[in-house]
């Protein structure tokens, strides 16, 4: 049972509207295959009763309304008033299941509150509406007041209800709690049927989740992205990666290559965006970095585990950076269909690690870029090379720069201001020039770009049009910082007139 429409919106700062719930809903059940949906907690809101009504009028059509499930309250039957106008037919009760919760929060005795839960079950069964029930607190009755927690399942075992629901609500259990309390309660009460709902405060969500599946529980509670209250519940795509994967005696209907679209989707609805390295759905667990990782993943697929980006509608990929190394670079190359040879590859792969020493994120999208670069400027004359400059820039002041260059072995030095860093620069030059009594080009166009497609910010191209008699020629820079790239594209004009 999926429950992000409803815990999982209890994650600080998350809403959703009516039109969103209704478009989750639809792909938690119909795209994902989710068995339920547990979509709100009833007397909420104006809001939520109008996202339930929309729901529940689609889910009629579907044939899904068994398949939806509201939060109700022991309330003398308000709770229950509200589902019945909003078109549901499943409640989700809840009730005490620590003693401390029920003394000090309810002040009633075992009694009192069983007799209440009992008249509310009634009422329900008069309207047509099935009861599953919560143990709040249920862990820490267990721990606690485990003669309560019998006390009541030995009562509910006699009510007309098809769930018993048991939530670790603070997420303090332990694996080795989870599987030895559930062995204990469905040995005692093989007639009824247990969910676990897990919360993740420990980090321990996942693996008490795999334990109650292997002590036997019926049915797990999950929520998309780990979605929740505190540290938020157990995230559904890593349950559902670890049940296929490492108990294999047990089905799901979940279709795990759509885990990864609704899990974006959610993240895009609430804002509550995804760690980059959170299993199956984080934007790098898929992303092999260490050179030698991708050298081993072309001899046998040495470092491949179970966990197939395919199986999740996605594609391993290979950082670009300091650690990346050759192997990671050739399979980028492949990617794009490029080869180069082994001198060409080292010098690319020497532009990459200067880019990763620079915390700079190089993409697929930047390579081709890079080798243009590389490879380009190897057949270029170096009789002029920029060996200095200094760029400043402050308020109220003309930007203004020195350069120190190389022509012919000579070297030559000379400051100017200019309307920004660039012009300040190339001022500079040109009074260097002008001192040597050689022409320069004119400018013509100055245009920047980054690689199209990539998302990066390591690296700018720089393209300047220049113009000397009636001949226009182009030259390109390639660097992190805009005016370095522009200095670069102005070093291979300079070098492109044999001076």
């Amino acid at each position: 049972m999926d429950t992000t429409l409803r815990d999982g919106e209890q994650t600080s700062g998350v809403s959703f509207s009516a039109s969103e719930k209704l478009t989750l809903a639809k792909l938690l059940l119909e795209e994902l295959s989710v068995d339920r949906i547990e979509i709100a907690s009833a007397r909420v809101s104006e809001g939520e009763f109008d996202a339930v009504q929309r729901i529940t009028s689609w889910a009629k059509e579907k044939n899904m309304l068994a398949r939806i499930e509201i939060l109700t309250f022991v309330d003398k039957g308000v709770s229950l008033e509200w589902m019945e106008k909003a078109g549901a037919k499943v409640q989700n009760l809840l009730t005490k299941g620590s003693l401390n919760h029920l003394k000090y929060q309810l002040k009633q005795t075992p009694e009192q509150h069983f007799k209440n839960i009992a008249k509310s079950i009634s009422q329900a069964n008069k309207m047509r509406i099935e009861t599953n029930v919560y143990l709040e607190d249920w862990s820490n009755g267990m721990r606690n007041s485990p003669d309560y927690v019998y006390q009541f399942l030995d009562f509910l075992n006699f009510q007309p209800i098809k769930r018993v629901l048991l939530p670790d609500t603070l997420g303090v259990l332990t694996p080795a709690e989870t599987k030895m309390f559930l062995i204990e309660i469905i040995t005692r009460y093989p007639n009824l049927h247990f969910d676990f709902h897990g919360h993740n405060d420990y980090d321990l969500g996942v693996a008490n989740a795999m334990e109650a599946v292997n002590a036997g529980v019926h049915g797990l509670h999950l929520t998309v992205n780990g979605m929740g209250e505190r540290a938020g519940n157990a995230p559904l795509a890593s349950v559902v990666a670890v049940i296929n994967d490492f108990i294999p005696t047990i089905k799901t209907n979940i279709k795990e290559e759509a885990l990864y679209k609704v899990s974006q989707l959610v993240a895009t609805f609430t804002g509550f965006r995804i760690p980059a390295n959170k299993p199956i759905v984080g934007a790098n667990v898929f992303t092999q970095t260490a050179g030698i990782h991708a050298d081993g993943d072309s001899k046998k697929n040495l470092y491949f585990n179970d966990l197939l980006p395919e199986r999740f509608g996605r594609k391993r990929s290979y950082a670009l950076g300091k650690t990346s190394g050759k192997a990671n670079i050739v399979k980028n190359l492949q990617e794009l269909g490029l080869t180069l040879n082994e001198t060409e590859l080292k010098k690319v792969t020497e532009r990459i690690i200067e880019l990763g020493d620079k915390k700079q994120k190089v993409t697929t999208h930047d390579l081709p870029f890079i080798i243009s670069d590389v490879l380009g400027s190897e057949n270029e004359r170096q009789n002029v090379q920029i060996k200095s400059y200094v760029l400043t820039h402050s308020k109220g002041l003309q930007p203004s720069t020195t350069v120190a260059i190389e022509i012919d072995g000579e070297m030559e030095e000379e400051n100017a201001s200019g309307d920004g860093q660039y012009d300040a620069f190339l001022n500079a030059i040109r009074k260097i020039y002008k001192r040597k009594k050689k022409e320069l080009p004119q400018l013509i166009d100055y245009a920047v770009h980054i690689p199209p497609g990539s998302h990066s910010d390591a690296l700018c191209e720089t393209s300047i049009t220049w113009k000397i008699d009636s001949k226009e020629f182009i030259t390109r820079g390639l660097d992190s910082d805009q005016t370095v790239s522009a200095i670069q594209a102005t070093e291979k004009m300079l070098n492109s007139l044999g001076v």
